[in-house]
Order: C-alpha cells, then sequence, then structure tokens
C-alpha cells in the first residue's frame, strides 16, 4: 500500500489552510526553515508576503529555489512538500493578495488592521513555482475496486 498522495490530492493538500515552514539552503550553515503563511492554488504557484532584505528573503535570494512543507497535527497524520525555484521576489503584494493570505490565517475582523499594519514598501511577495514533490497520507486505505 502506497501513503503517496496523487497529484489532485497533493494540491488540495497544499491550497488548505497550513501554517508552512519554508526550508532554504544556507552556505556554510544549518538550513533555514521557519514558519510562514502561505497562498497556493491548485496548479498555481506558492505565495509568502515578507519583509524585503529579512533572513528569509536573503536566503531565498542566495539560494534560488526553496522548499514549503505543510502538515496536519492529528491523526491520521498527512504532509506535503513543494520545492521548487523562486519565480519573483521583487514586486510588493497588492492589497487584494496581502488580504488574501492574512484570511487564511486571521479572523475577518482583524484582517484589514493586520494588513494595514504591515503592508509596506518594505514589503515583497514571493513566487515559487513547485517542481519536486513528497507527500504522505497515513490515512490512505487500499482501494476496493
Amino acid at each position: 500500500m502506497s501513503f503517496v498522495m496523487t497529484i489532485e490530492e497533493r494540491e488540495a493538500f497544499l491550497a488548505g489552510v497550513h501554517v508552512g515552514v519554508l526550508a532554504v539552503g544556507r552556505d556554510g550553515r544549518a538550513p533555514l526553515a521557519v514558519p510562514v503563511w502561505y497562498s497556493y492554488e491548485p496548479g498555481g504557484e506558492v505565495l509568502i508576503w515578507m519583509e524585503r532584505g529579512s533572513v528569509k528573503d536573503k536566503a531565498i535570494r542566495a539560494a534560488g529555489r526553496f522548499s514549503l512543507a505543510v502538515q496536519t497535527e492529528t491523526a491520521p497524520y498527512k504532509y506535503v512538500t513543494a520545492e521548487g525555484p523562486l519565480v519573483a521576489n521583487d514586486e510588493m503584494p497588492t492589497r487584494e493578495q496581502a488580504d488574501a493570505i492574512a484570511r487564511r490565517y486571521l479572523p475577518a475582523d482583524e484582517v484589514a488592521g493586520y494588513v494595514d499594519a504591515a503592508l509596506n514598501e518594505r514589503t515583497i511577495l514571493v513566487r515559487m513555482r513547485p517542481e519536486k514533490w513528497l507527500s504522505n497520507d497515513q490515512g490512505k486505505t487500499e482501494d476496493a475496486g
């Protein structure tokens, strides 16, 4: 029996609301692994909103690629990791993009205030195109047919 998710299952899982763990290699140091809010639509790019010049930004620029891992924390356990190249990291997110990411993680009445405080000329939208995937769904069972 394989616990590997299908393409559709892994993309739907990544599109769900999870705190992601961004992982990126760094020369001569341990890889950076840090929790992040993100957005993803099946077949699209992973979007992460962050501060320009942050440790995350610098590491991603230097490596040119990164991974994002998401998981459940209750049984049956599932996880998906997506790895790919940096597509863009110089654009400031639009208000709509920032709202969409914040809305995934905050109650509706807190989104506007959070975005008002956090969206500024120092923030960037990082885009990654998933190329390599790992997945596991411990809830999968043998097909009867």
